[in-house]
């Protein structure tokens, strides 16, 4: 099985996809503002957005917030598990109807570029470290080449630190941070050691393989994005961006 393959399969666990949005809550509290940064770029750079693509929709936590700002907008929703996307169709409810829903390997984006053309913004969130270095600049120009001029692709994910010791140190924070917001109401993270045994197992599962900030941008920079940036940070969370100003 391949490195996304297997990333794919973990979230076709029943389990795994009820628990999700739970999970998030104690594991990723910052996704409220780093969707917020991504909505509010988009608002800025205007006019609003009509056309826009969500890789690794999951359960609709980010397009939902997008629909319900940008009443004009529609999307394309792109996950390479079903279950999640079903989930994400319960969830943006009436808004469901001005989104196409794919169940896609991110490897195969092209295929649906070939179908819709150009669109106003390609964004993610959480998805896009799943991907090896080679796979995510194969996507960053794919999606430079699915924008139309002056779009933004935008990306709120994790990444690593240069250095090993303050990696070990954010780690570190990390975990701490979990096994106090779980508040002893969850046995995975009832001290620090079940925290990090359920991370090294959830990572191994998923095939998390975060890069190095300067890796991401490079990416974005290589593939012909211009204003290339990081629009907002906090240790091991980014929102990273890039302008498609011309083909």
């Amino acid at each position: 099985m391949s490195s996304q393959d297997k990333s794919i399969a973990a979230y076709e666990n029943a389990s795994r996809v009820a628990a999700y949005d739970a999970d998030m809550e104690i594991m990723h509290p910052n996704r409220h503002r780093m969707v917020e940064v991504i909505l509010d770029v988009l608002a800025a750079a205007g006019p609003e957005p009509g056309l826009v693509l969500d890789l690794g929709t999951g359960t609709g936590f980010l397009l939902q917030r997008l629909l319900g700002r940008f009443p004009l907008a529609r999307a394309m929703a792109v996950d390479g598990a079903g279950p999640m996307l079903d989930l994400a169709r319960e969830r943006l409810g009436q808004n469901a109807s001005r989104v196409d829903f794919h169940v896609c390997d991110f490897r195969n984006l092209s295929t649906i570029n070939e179908r819709v053309g150009p669109v106003d913004a390609v964004f993610s969130s959480f998805a896009l470290h799943h991907l090896s270095v080679a796979e995510k600049a194969a996507l960053d120009r794919t999606a430079f080449s699915m924008l139309r001029p002056g779009g933004w692709f935008l990306s709120a994910d994790l990444i690593v630190s240069e250095d090993d010791y303050l990696e070990t140190l954010i780690q570190r924070m990390r975990v701490r941070g979990i096994v106090a917001r779980a508040a002893g109401r969850d046995a995975r993270f009832a001290d620090e050691g079940l925290t990090q045994a359920f991370l090294r197992r959830i990572q191994e599962e998923d095939n998390d393989q975060p890069q190095q900030l300067i890796a991401d941008l490079q990416g974005l920079t290589s593939a012909g994005f211009e204003h290339v940036s990081v629009l907002w940070r906090e240790t091991r969370e980014v929102v990273v961006g890039g302008m498609a100003l011309s083909r």
